[in-house]
């Protein structure tokens, strides 16, 4: 019943003529966070991708957000990313996002879910293992605490990064997939702060990440109820402290002062929460020769992200498309082609995630030539950045899942790349395009 249960439930309504969403917590009816969801609490972000899917399995969504109080805006524009030493150019651009609580989204998303004719929901209630027939190749529905039963044609698990998906397989005499993990030690401290029309002029975003010396960052986004939601971040040592002092004082010694020019002054709102991500994991399911029919695995089931990148959500959401998709094209081997896809929508988020993460030292997973190249690339092109809007665009549409990876090394971009690097102070006739004329490459 969270936001990737929710997500394969819409796709699954387009092909089923009953779906069931099984869900271990009471579920509110506002927009409290509960149990189930122990990371809602903290700072989340979708990304304009996830924003656009919304959209699309959710007709007027994103303007029924806005309408309830979400903050959206120009996040080129209304967005402080601050990296390699200073801010990315900002500029108007058609990067439109929207900023608001997890809780607050989930509910829009859960309510729009539940009024589909074909959805109900179990609340209160728990899985506790999948059922087979006689020969274990077809899942035929799930065992839930209590001792019933309920039958399906299809189980997809959504349950999360804690996901048991693996060892019921095995008690089912299936391999578990390969698991790629990348050790990060990431713990992070949030706290929510009232927002004043004045604070950063009225910019809505602000990014200050980590970097391999400091391994201190921040996150600050507008949310609606007129608040500001900060999560601070470290890498391999103490949480920023919950006690409001040593908040403060942790924010003021990132690498960018806006966060602390702002939480400084504001008021608090309630207490502190501290998290703690051990390390990325991703689940390789494609890879498995055999696989029941009958059962799927699903977001971050499949695949878990450092949360500093705000890609959960959004990989969720663009997972029910290749979900749908793979339903579209029939019942046969539907694992098999859903993993497929699933795996190849998921190695630009991986991509990105890891091998940002790759560049603290005592980050623990492969690193090749390949990867140190990229960062070093990175690190010129977030310079270049600085000044050039097309640059900093090509960054931001990789950032929000709207192009692969390598399209920050076309041609173009990597020859603006260059110049700005070895002539940080020209400033080229082509600098002022418009960000529609940016976005032609």
């Amino acid at each position: 019943g969270s936001m990737g249960g929710l997500m394969a439930a819409r796709a699954l309504s387009d092909h089923f003529r009953n779906v069931t969403i099984i869900e271990r917590d009471p579920l509110p009816s506002g927009c409290e966070n509960r149990r189930g969801v122990p990371q809602g609490r903290h700072t989340h972000g979708l990304l304009a991708s996830g924003a656009q899917v919304l959209e699309r399995q959710y007709p007027g969504i994103l303007r029924d957000l806005a309408e309830a109080g979400a903050v959206g805006g120009d996040v080129v524009l209304k967005g402080r990313w601050f990296h390699e030493g200073g801010c990315l150019a900002r500029f108007e651009s058609d990067m439109k996002g929207m900023v608001m609580s997890r809780p607050f989204l989930e509910r829009m998303v859960r309510n729009r879910t539940f009024a589909l004719p074909n959805v109900t929901v179990r609340q209160d209630c728990a899985v506790e293992r999948l059922t087979a027939d006689e020969t274990n190749t077809r899942v035929t529905g799930v065992r839930l605490a209590g001792g019933s039963s309920m039958e399906a044609d299809l189980v997809v698990d959504a349950t999360g990064r804690g996901s048991k998906a693996a060892q019921w397989l095995e008690a089912m005499g299936y391999e578990k997939p390969r698991e790629d993990q990348v050790q990060v030690n990431l713990s992070y401290t949030t706290r929510v702060f009232r927002r004043r029309p004045s604070d950063l002029d009225g910019d809505i975003v602000v990014v200050t990440p980590p970097t391999p010396e400091g391994k201190c960052g921040g996150v600050m986004l507008a949310q609606e109820d007129d608040r500001w939601t900060v999560t601070l971040i470290r890498h391999f040592g103490p949480s920023a402290p919950a006690e409001l002092d040593g908040f403060v004082e942790f924010a003021k010694n990132l690498p960018a002062p806006y966060i602390h020019d702002v939480v400084r002054r504001a008021e608090p709102l309630g207490d502190a929460i501290i998290a703690k991500f051990p390390a990325s994991i991703r689940r390789r399911y494609e890879m498995l020769s055999r696989f029941p029919e009958g059962f799927l695995a699903f977001g971050d089931a499949i695949s878990s992200f450092n949360p500093i990148y705000g890609q959960g959500m959004t990989v969720a959401a663009l997972e029910s498309l290749e979900l749908d998709t793979a339903l579209r094209e029939g019942d046969s081997m539907l694992a098999k082609r859903f993993f497929a896809r699933a795996s190849k929508l998921i190695d630009t988020p991986w991509s990105i995630a890891v091998g940002n993460d790759l560049r603290m030292p005592e980050a623990v997973g492969p690193r090749n030539a390949g990867v140190k190249f990229i960062n070093w690339y990175m690190s010129k092109l977030h310079r270049a950045a600085h000044t050039d809007c097309e640059a900093a665009m090509a960054f931001h549409r990789v950032a929000n899942l709207l192009a692969p990876p390598p399209s920050v090394m076309h041609p173009r971009i990597a020859a603006r790349v260059l110049w700005r690097n070895l002539f940080p102070g020209s400033r080229p006739a082509e600098q002022q395009r418009t960000a529609v004329a940016a976005h032609s490459m």
